[in-house]
């Protein structure tokens, strides 16, 4: 037996326990999507934001970097098949331009975004998921305008991954049972701008909101007892659409 503050211990429950602070076979908390409760819930949407704001900094140090890191189809537009671009095989295009941004407006407003929906629903989804949701969403956001816009256009921003948090926002409050309306409203708000405003990518915008929404509700509305095969399963759905549709538009372009 072991010396504790309440007395023996058997070797066995000490090292069961240990480090754990909690008694030997106890679960750990869990988030409503199943996944773990952390000290810092905010971990991954601040390396998130770290890393968005590296990379812009980075396109004002190197000009040319900008034109190797945004989502275009064929680069020149003109030279089919392309010499640059995904349909040149340049598919690094559909994350790196997720980061990218070339106006202090731009990375503003989108940052903010992510900090306001990513925080909470890291908190409530856990790192893994919540994750697995921003890439998701901001793939299918990438692939969507890949699909229907020009070859030559070129789109750049988190804008699909920031949809994508947002809807994944209103599964989780109608979950929750909270008001809908402020959720509604800036939905209704950025769709205006969207489709209203200058050189903005209504394709990512609403690939990613859709991608969001879809894998929030299965990342929320899992039963327990099948939770991580749904969960993940619909992720690796949603992965296989977006090369699906990456390789129907490539070989139309080339």
């Amino acid at each position: 037996m072991i010396s504790a503050s309440v007395g023996f211990q058997c070797p066995d429950c000490v090292r069961g326990g240990a480090g754990t602070g909690q008694p030997p076979g106890a679960s750990r908390p869990r988030t409503v999507a199943g996944g773990t409760v952390v000290a810092d819930p905010r971990l991954v949407t601040k390396i998130l934001v770290v890393i968005n704001l590296a990379v812009f900094i980075a396109v004002h140090v190197d000009d040319a970097l900008l034109d190797r890191l945004v989502l275009v189809a064929a680069w020149p537009p003109a030279s089919l098949p392309p010499d640059q671009g995904v349909a040149a095989g340049e598919w690094y295009r559909l994350v790196t331009s997720m980061f990218t941004h070339n106006a202090v407006w731009h990375i503003g407003f989108n940052m903010l975004g992510l900090w306001w929906l990513g925080g909470p629903l890291e908190a409530h989804l856990g790192r893994v998921r919540y994750l697995a949701l921003y890439f998701l969403s901001g793939l299918v956001g990438s692939a969507t305008a890949y699909a229907f816009a020009a070859p030559g256009v070129a789109t750049l921003g988190a804008s699909g991954a920031i949809f994508g948090l947002l809807g994944a926002t209103a599964v989780l409050m109608r979950e929750l049972d909270y008001d809908l309306r402020p959720v509604i409203g800036l939905l209704a708000l950025n769709l205006l701008f969207t489709f209203t405003w200058r050189d903005i990518s209504w394709q990512a915008h609403i690939g990613g909101l859709v991608g969001g929404f879809v894998i929030g509700y299965a990342m929320i509305h899992a039963p327990r007892e099948r939770r991580a095969l749904i969960q993940y399963g619909a992720c690796a759905l949603v992965l296989a659409i977006v090369l699906g549709v990456v390789l129907v538009r490539t070989a139309q372009l080339t």
